[in-house]
């Protein structure tokens, strides 16, 4: 079984809507195809599409059978398809549609659907036209292959000009245009064969200097609609699971709430964040204020001398901003700024420097034990 033959749409001329093989009984298709009644034809076909005259009818054969290894769809007769068949975009464009009416006419709070609807002013034909039951109207586009930037702002802006909000539906394998990510618009992929729809959300942006400080902390964790460059998570839900309103497309109630267990997840770590970031603001507070005390007690303490001894001028070193003003050792880069260590070892093992009354004065080095003489 071809991709075509899964994709060939039929079109019912009683009717004149395009059908799908699962909308009836296969028996009943048989009875209105090829060397029967046939008036199911092949739409693409009629539609003078891929270099077919318009109004050509071509009867299909319904094929498939309960419980066969192929699925039922719809087949041009032996040596009645156009030379080469149709053009694979042609075909999932117009079962595209065919799939987004049927989904759009099974939603409760839609009043009215239909396919190549034009707009008021005729500037714009929308490939599914739906309209809600609260006024609301939506236009459903299935895009097969890239579109330009230009071009959709122009449907784009037609489409808001009347009033109405565009969703788009990309045939599996086409790039997504940029501008659908910058103009924050609805967009998913359309998998027609197992009628299942992929979201792309945008993956976690990197956490910045203060990330936590942002006004919108959802970019930090999974989030929908993706941001212009963005690398891409997808999520992939039947179609019968969305739905429609006038914000345009609604979540499953299951990504709904994956949405939001990521938004209360980021919320909980930008408040750890903020929070240890104040604590360590007030530590450096704090430590820079006992230096500067231990530096001004040093300051004004009088050297002691010996009994007896007359008193004479002392000149004090200027200490070196890299040394801490308590034990005289030297500063990493990251303490200069404060002036004294955090901690120093001693013989008991690791103290905070700034405890200490004041530093105790090291002891000079042993003498080195003279040379032996030479014999």
């Amino acid at each position: 079984m071809t991709a075509g033959d899964l994709l060939v749409v039929g079109l019912d001329l009683d009717t004149g809507r395009h059908v799908h093989i699962e909308d009836r009984p296969i028996d009943q298709w048989r009875a209105l195809g090829y060397g029967h009644r046939e008036s199911l034809v092949c739409a693409a076909c009629f539609l003078g599409l891929d270099g077919v005259t318009v109004g050509t009818r071509v009867p299909l054969i319904p094929r498939g059978r309960i419980g066969g290894a192929r699925r039922h769809h719809f087949a041009h007769p032996p040596h009645m398809a156009p030379p080469g068949g149709h053009h694979p975009e042609t075909l999932w464009h117009l079962e595209a549609k065919a799939q987004l009416e049927r989904w759009a006419r099974s939603l409760p709070n839609v009043t009215e659907v239909r396919q190549e609807q034009w707009i008021p002013g005729r500037e714009r034909r929308a490939d599914v036209h739906v309209r809600l039951a609260d006024g609301s109207r939506l236009a459903l586009e299935a895009q097969s292959s890239l579109i330009t930037d230009s071009l959709w702002r122009q449907r784009h802006r037609d489409y808001a000009a009347a009033g109405i909000r565009d969703i788009w539906f990309m045939r599996p394998g086409a790039a997504l245009p940029h501008v659908l990510l910058a103009e924050q618009s609805a967009v998913c992929i359309l998998d027609l064969a197992d009628r299942q729809v992929r979201v792309p959300w945008g993956q976690p942006h990197p956490r910045t200097d203060r990330w936590w400080e942002s006004e919108d902390l959802s970019r930090y964790a999974l989030h929908h609609p993706p941001c212009t460059g963005d690398d891409l998570h997808e999520e992939t839900v039947p179609l019968a699971q969305l739905g429609l309103d006038g914000g345009g497309l609604v979540l499953s109630e299951e990504l709904e709430h994956k949405l939001a267990a990521e938004h209360q997840d980021i919320l909980h770590k930008a408040a750890e964040a903020r929070r240890q970031a104040e604590q360590d603001n007030q530590r450096a507070h704090q430590l820079a204020a006992r230096a500067s005390h231990h530096r001004a007690h040093l300051s004004q303490t009088p050297p002691s001398r010996p009994a007896g001894q007359a008193a004479r001028p002392v000149r004090r070193a200027v200490p070196s901003r890299r040394r801490c003003a308590v034990c005289g050792g030297r500063l990493a880069d990251v303490l200069v700024r404060y002036g004294a260590h955090i901690s120093i070892r001693t013989a008991d093992g690791w103290v905070d420097c700034l405890d200490q009354p004041c530093a105790a004065p090291r002891p000079k080095p042993a003498p080195a034990a003279p040379a032996p003489h030479a014999a």
